[in-house]
């Protein structure tokens, strides 16, 4: 953890994020807290002993706090008994990015970019049908995950994957230039959109399970109909709104894998190839990230079973889709 602690005196405090929080009693009867404190360099359990909730306050999973006390180690492992405990609070500057695993990039930055893209459409009425969905959850789209265990699942990733995938779109239609852009960036931003329904995340931004309409329904086809309602909305001409919805409904390319069709135009098979091409690139990168120089990762099973070789010639980073220069830009 990365606490601070003075050598003079064996306290140690700093900011963290509690990962679990009971509150049990003791032998006596006397109330406590039994805790998990966390942040992105690890963990430890801790102890609030004589919790008094009215003068305390109260304390939940999630929450960002500071905490003072002394670690000790209590069967073979550190435990942080906890003198002082409080919220965070705006004056502390704690961003919740700096304690679970997060975005390379700002949730603010990211949207920024994709709107600047679409402003620029030429296509009112795409650029209209964005913009509304967009808008429509603008919130949420700024800390959400792209999943739940497996790609992108991390604070941020949904505009992270989503992102990359423009990128990625932006370049294909420079190889093929027949590509309608407008058309493919339109279901690029908009092929995930419906993921903000499908998880169950809490402010840290980390799913912890699929909501019911997630599970009876999935992003595919609750993405394809909330452009349907923004359409009807907007008055969007049907052929327009019936492509977008394409897209959405086939990205994930085969019924076996939860497609309701199999691409049947141009821009749809792109949309699907890229979405499959970053997820894959994602998940090789993080396992590479964990495994040694020359040596090869453990077995994984969402790519095929395979195991991957680290061969060490350039460092690889999960999710990091453009130069930090690029990022600092904002042309």
């Amino acid at each position: 953890m990365n606490f601070t602690t003075n050598e003079k005196t064996g306290v140690s405090e700093g900011f963290c994020l509690i990962k679990t929080c009971d509150k049990k009693q003791t032998a006596r009867g006397v109330p406590y807290l039994d805790l998990v404190l966390t942040d992105q360099s690890g963990e430890i359990s801790a102890k609030l002993w004589d919790y008094k909730e009215d003068t305390q306050g109260p304390f939940a999973a999630n929450d960002l706090v500071k905490v003072r006390g002394r670690i000790d180690v209590y069967n073979g492992a550190d435990q942080l008994r906890i003198d002082r405990i409080r919220q965070v609070v705006p004056s502390d500057h704690v961003q919740m990015s700096d304690y679970v695993p997060s975005a390379a990039y700002d949730g603010e930055w990211m949207l920024s970019e994709i709107r600047s893209l679409v402003s620029a459409f030429e296509t009112e009425d795409l650029k209209a049908l964005v913009m509304e969905l967009l808008n429509e959850y603008e919130e949420k789209l700024l800390y959400w995950p792209a999943a739940f265990k497996l790609h992108h699942a991390i604070r941020g990733g949904l505009l992270c994957h989503t992102l990359s995938i423009v990128r990625l779109a932006q370049g294909v239609c420079k190889v093929y230039p027949f590509v309608d852009q407008e058309l493919l960036l339109s279901g690029a931003i908009l092929h995930d959109i419906a993921k903000i329904e499908e998880f169950t995340v809490s402010s840290t931004g980390i799913a912890s399970g699929y909501t019911a309409q997630g599970m009876l329904i999935g992003h595919l086809a609750a993405g394809a109909m909330a452009v349907d309602r923004a359409a009807r909305r907007l008055g969007t001409p049907q052929e327009t709104a019936i492509l977008v919805e394409h897209m959405l409904l086939s990205h994930h390319g085969d019924p076996e894998f939860g497609a309701a069709v199999r691409p049947m135009f141009l821009e749809a098979e792109l949309l699907s190839e890229l979405d499959l091409m970053d997820a894959r690139i994602y998940e090789m990168a993080q396992a590479i990230q964990t495994t040694q120089p020359h040596g090869f990762s453990p077995r994984q099973w969402a790519l095929d079973n395979r195991k991957l070789y680290h061969h060490a010639r350039r460092e690889v980073e999960p999710g990091v889709t453009l130069r930090v220069s690029d990022a600092d830009s904002t042309e």
